[in-house]
């Protein structure tokens, strides 16, 4: 028995080692980007079981010094992703010291928004219609939603009058609910026909036109074979068309089906400029909400360095399995000079026409679709 637990832990700490050095490779592959997610998780599993086995097998043989320093070397490099998502890491956006979470219906220079993929198949409309009546947020973004959710968020107009409206039933329609005037409003379909985005202007209430960029890329998934090539595509669209207006307040939002720290969404932050209000405060793990071993930060909030953090959290379920986020942000033009943004160089711009090639060769064949038996 002793023999066979010496085996498995060796077989854990490989899979460990083996998985981090595919996540190094920029294959779309669902089987290779796979690995960026469970950061986490790998950390803990290489770290005890590198553990058990130095204190219970270690007999100082070269195989097993190599051993060891590989999944030393796996958890080092998974604590290294992870890190800036920590509390004690440096915070990428200042909290800002003169706005407050304010009254309900005040107009000022925030923005305050709710996102929420609400799972096409949960039929709790009421519990989402709750968490908004509780967060009072200016927008609600709301994906995943096909006509039965249309109907079920319809009482949201009252009170939300400027709304975009495109339920689909392919588990990728979207809505838009928001109190704020909506400047010229459009639904997008950046790289597949049947992906929209929602693209529009946010009248704040001191009267300045801020950019809202709502996203729902499909997703890489083992069970229909799909690849990240359209996820990424879309990503780096949007990056780049945000980067190339770097002066305009933007919020980027949704549903990226991706962590953030993967390379993708390293390289989405460089390419758009914006930055990440988790960084330095926590995870906000978002899905999955049905399994709290197994949760990952796949609903996203970026923005463009105007912008001071005034709330930020992850609020209760809706049925869903993705919790809801809410973030509060104060436009603060001086913002800026206190919030330095990543930049992009020429490899990330180079790394843009090999996704947007990957992409135009995956849609020509259909290999950009799911289910290609």
């Amino acid at each position: 028995m002793l023999k066979v637990l010496q085996w498995v832990t060796i077989a854990v700490c490989a899979l460990a080692v083996a998985g981090t050095l595919l996540s190094l490779s920029r294959s779309a592959r669902w089987w290779v980007r796979v690995w960026d997610f469970p950061r986490l998780q790998i950390a803990i599993i290489a770290a005890a079981a590198g553990a058990l086995y130095a204190i219970v097998f270690f007999d100082g043989g070269v195989a097993e010094w190599g051993l060891m320093a590989a999944t030393a070397g796996c958890v080092l490099w998974q604590l290294r992703k992870i890190f800036p998502y920590t509390p004690i890491a440096r915070t990428q956006v200042e909290r800002s010291t003169t706005a407050r979470p304010r009254q309900k219906g005040a107009r000022d220079s925030t923005f305050r928004l709710l996102i929420s993929n609400v799972q096409m198949e949960n039929t709790r409309h009421a519990l989402l219609l709750e968490r908004v009546r509780e967060a009072d947020p200016d927008v609600v973004l709301a994906v995943e939603t096909d006509e039965a959710w249309a109907r079920g968020l319809e009482p949201l107009a009252k009170d939300y009058p400027h709304v975009v409206r495109h339920p689909r039933d392919n588990w990728y329609g979207l809505m838009l609910f928001s109190r704020l005037e909506l400047v010229d409003p459009r639904v997008e379909f950046l790289v597949q026909d049947d992906i929209p985005s929602v693209h529009t202007g946010v009248r704040l209430g001191n009267g300045e036109v801020i950019q809202l960029h709502g996203l729902h890329p499909r997703p890489p998934e083992p069970l229909r074979d799909q690849d990240s090539t359209p996820r990424d595509a879309e990503l780096v669209i949007v990056g780049r068309a945000v980067g190339e207006e770097t002066g305009r307040p933007t919020v980027v939002a949704g549903d990226l089906n991706d962590v953030a720290w993967s390379p993708t969404s390293e390289h989405f932050m460089r390419l758009s400029r914006v930055l990440d209000p988790r960084c330095g405060r926590g995870f906000y793990n978002s899905y999955n909400a049905k399994n709290p071993i197994f949760r990952y930060p796949l609903d996203h909030v970026f923005h463009s360095s105007h912008f001071r953090l005034v709330e930020l959290r992850r609020l209760e379920s809706v049925g869903s399995d993705h919790f809801p986020m809410l973030i509060e942000l104060s436009y603060e033009p001086d913002a800026q000079a206190g919030q330095p943004t990543p930049t992009p160089d020429g490899e990330d711009f180079e790394e843009v026409e090999e996704k947007l090639e990957e992409q135009a060769e995956a849609a020509a064949t259909g290999d950009d679709r799911p289910g290609r038996e």
